[in-house]
């Protein structure tokens, strides 16, 4: 706090999510793992705690269905930008009102680890979809054959599906379909050990991947 108090006006913080939703390390990914229809940049006063201060201004920004974290951190870097300097030429003029924060709404994206991103395939095919989406490009989904860890870059979720979590449905150009618990998972962009990453067509076609085969 001693800190903080140094500048006249304060320190400011550009947060890249609409708080008091998502305070913490990781707000772009969790919003997109979440199912958040939108995310966005708040201006906030700092203080001696996580992501608490008052906010001072907002902007939006729509996730799109196919956004991953890369894709979503680039629209809203510029945003950011722009939020900042609007922000501090406002400051200086006092015609900004510091809006606390409700802290019932909090909600806490905590950092991302390398654990997490291993699928589970006993979850909800649309779930499991977001995640691939929100750790691209870090720490990136993952799952297991025969003890060889394959990255999921790419994936959409199927509504249909008859097969126990993790059995290969089908292998097809488009995509290799993976039975969920609930649902199907299609995996489009993989990339194996020390390869580049693939579109699932071109990916079999170097790795034993068939109907039938156990992902884990």
């Amino acid at each position: 706090k001693v800190v903080l108090d140094i500048p006249r006006m304060g320190c400011v913080n550009i947060h890249a999510s609409l708080l008091p939703r998502w305070r913490g390390a990781a707000p772009i990914q969790r919003a997109i793992l979440a199912g958040d229809a939108e995310t966005g940049i708040t201006i906030m006063q700092m203080d001696a705690g996580l992501d608490t201060g008052d906010m001072l201004l907002k902007r939006t920004c729509p996730i799109d269905a196919q956004d991953t974290a890369q894709t979503l951190h680039d629209k809203l870097a510029p945003l950011g930008a722009e939020a900042i300097v609007a922000a501090l030429r406002l400051l200086e003029q006092g015609q900004l009102t510091p809006e606390p924060q409700d802290g019932s709404l909090a909600t806490y994206a905590a950092k991302l680890t390398k654990e997490e991103a291993r699928i589970n395939w006993a979850g909800d095919a649309g779930h499991i979809a977001r995640a691939v989406r929100a750790y691209n490009p870090f720490p990136v989904a993952y799952t297991v054959m025969d003890e060889a860890p394959i990255k999921i870059l790419q994936a959409s979720a199927l509504d249909d599906a008859a097969g126990r979590p993790g059995e290969v449905l089908k292998v097809e150009k488009n995509g290799i379909t993976v039975a969920c618990g609930k649902g199907a998972l299609r995996l489009e962009v993989l990339q194996r050990p020390n390869a580049k990453a693939m579109p699932a067509g071109q990916f079999v076609q170097g790795f034993a991947m068939q109907p039938g085969s156990q992902l884990t």
